[in-house]
């Protein structure tokens, strides 16, 4: 297991992540399976995607089915018939979104279930205790996710406790390693929104025994500049061998621009989210498939595009299903959107080998449109 770097151009790289459950080639998009599913998808549309590599999240596995209904079945990979890496997420941001279910302290965090009602008690040995009896490829550390807008004085004690944490996770981590634990370790850098708190984590996580760094505390309500301009000043800092893992950032553009920083994997609910509610995924830009255009357009939803969807379908038959909320309209738009996301994880990494990112890059903002009609004129 290992993490190589065969190409680079500016501070975009391309790489190979060896893992118990095979090679993922880097940059990377992974879809989320929050609980064990991609929503509206199955493994089979997974493998026929050629989804390598997905991300599931600890604290809801944990509250439901159980870790011990999962450990029964051989483990997450067996439990839902899935052969690829997965990533579990720590539950550090459902922490952060659930202010009135939790209660933070200097070793743990105790919370009231959002299903039942019930209590619990999680502690950073608890978490990498979970993910061991999960089984998942590769585990992350328990944080603190100071929530935008934060002060310094509030965000430097969440980093304070994340580091912490992050002490006692290590320990439990490499005593399951001892084991014979296979796993790999991505803890959590935060430090929110102020330059000198990330190189402060920055150096922290440098004496930590990590496989990868997990980048948190973005995608939280912030100005999409003030992303980049963080996001630039801490991956300067950090080691250029471990993969660098940016957490729930992930539309066609943040691909471009996160990648252009030196980011090698990325996941985020987005490209399904928006798939139920019609939106539709493209080169170009986005449009809404309930588009009074779209009811009587027999053309696919991208006709550059070959997944099967576009292949099969139209803008007219889906916009109908949508309308009519049938259930397969989900199904349908999450495909293509997941497999839009896939392309151009692809294409980023061969830009990369060939050398000429920055130039595919300035071509892909060149064609964006805002205006959902000038979407649909250039896809229809």
């Amino acid at each position: 297991m290992g993490f190589k770097i065969i190409g680079r151009e500016g501070r975009a790289r391309a790489g190979v992540l060896k893992t118990a459950h095979g090679e993922v080639e880097t940059p990377v998009y992974m879809p989320v399976a929050t609980q064990a599913s991609v929503k509206a998808l199955s493994q089979e549309d997974l493998d026929s995607l050629g989804v390598k590599a997905i991300l599931s999240n600890s604290y809801h596995l944990y509250l439901r089915p159980g870790t011990s209904v999962i450990k029964q079945a051989g483990g997450l990979h067996r439990f839902m018939k899935y052969e690829g890496m997965i990533l579990t997420d720590s539950g550090g941001f459902q922490v952060l979104s659930q202010a009135d279910l939790r209660t933070i302290d200097d070793f743990g965090v105790s919370f009231k279930s959002h299903i039942d009602g019930s209590a619990h008690r999680l502690t950073p040995e608890k978490v990498i205790a979970i993910q061991s009896e999960l089984g998942s490829d590769c585990w992350t550390a328990l944080d603190v996710c100071a929530p935008y807008p934060s002060d310094e004085a509030q965000t430097k004690l969440a980093l304070e406790r994340t580091m912490r944490w992050l002490d006692l996770s290590e320990k439990t981590f490499l005593q399951k390693k001892a084991e014979g634990s296979e796993s790999l370790f991505f803890p959590i850098l935060q430090g929110g929104f102020f330059a000198p708190l990330r190189l402060q984590a920055a150096e922290h996580m440098s004496k930590i025994q990590a496989d990868g760094i997990s980048l948190g505390g973005f995608s939280v309500g912030e100005p999409k500049a003030l992303t980049w301009e963080i996001l630039g000043k801490t991956t300067e800092v950090l080691p250029e061998q471990k993969p660098r893992y940016l957490m729930g950032v992930g539309t066609p553009e943040d691909l471009w621009d996160a990648v252009s920083l030196g980011i090698d994997m990325m996941d985020c609910v987005w490209p399904t989210r928006v798939a139920r509610n019609g939106q539709v995924m493209t080169r170009v830009g986005r449009y809404n498939i309930s588009n009074s255009f779209c009811r009587t357009n027999f053309e696919p939803l991208e006709s550059s595009c070959s997944c099967f969807v576009c292949r099969r379908y139209s803008k007219a038959y889906l916009s109908h299903l949508h309308r009519s909320r049938e259930l397969s309209a989900h199904r349908l738009i999450s495909y293509h959107n997941i497999h839009l996301m896939l392309v151009l994880a692809r294409e980023i990494r061969q830009s990369i080998l060939d050398g000429n990112f920055a130039e595919k890059r300035r071509e892909f903002f060149s064609r964006i449109k805002k205006d959902s009609k000038d979407v649909l004129a250039l896809v229809s």
